[in-house]
């Protein structure tokens, strides 16, 4: 599957934003897979593909392009929250289903329907937690890298500082994460 293709073909017209995700797209994408491979025993059980592990994390802000996030070229109607599920919806029109899954569950730690009810979040109420290992990993390694300072990986301090807004349960969902991917908390 050709992302860049599938990425040219929605931001092709947009080459600034164009810019930030395939660069942010690209440094989560190197991340997860170096990842994967710290953990050979997951593709030998069949857990991780990762071909698609590439796929989906170059894939997963897909959706950026409808928001209103003009500090990183995006001009669109919708509220950031929403490019999870918008980009899903997407992958889902192209038929990557399962990509589309990675899309809409990548944000934070996951977002609980709890969350979605609670803080009446512009999104359909539903689970977006990262369910698959797969979907785990992308989650995880998308938080080390911003949109707005690219090139840069995010201290782990205001990573946790950035979950811990979110409460003490995606807090420990992160954790969960660190101890999953098997990386020292630095």
């Amino acid at each position: 599957m050709d992302y860049i293709k599938l990425i040219d073909k929605y931001y092709g017209n947009y080459p600034e934003l164009r810019n930030v995700l395939v660069t942010h797209s690209r440094q989560v994408a190197d991340r997860a897979l170096r990842i994967v491979d710290a953990h050979p025993e997951w593709t030998e059980q069949g857990l991780v593909d990762r071909a698609f592990i590439e796929e989906a994390a170059m894939l997963h802000d897909i959706g950026i392009i409808f928001c209103d996030a003009p500090k990183i070229y995006c001009r669109g109607s919708h509220k950031y929250i929403e490019h999870g599920y918008l980009g899903a919806e997407l992958l889902r029109a192209e038929n990557l289903p399962k990509h589309a899954l990675v899309a809409e569950r990548h944000t934070g730690t996951g977002i609980t329907i709890e969350q979605v009810e609670r803080e009446e979040l512009p999104i359909p109420e539903r689970d977006y937690c990262p369910q698959s290992l797969e979907e785990k990993i992308i989650c995880y390694a998308d938080k080390f890298y911003s949109k707005s300072h690219l090139g840069e990986e995010v201290d782990i301090n205001k990573i946790k500082y950035n979950i811990w807004k979110y409460g003490h349960a995606a807090f420990v969902r992160w954790q969960e994460l660190v101890e999953l991917m098997g990386e020292a908390d630095r």
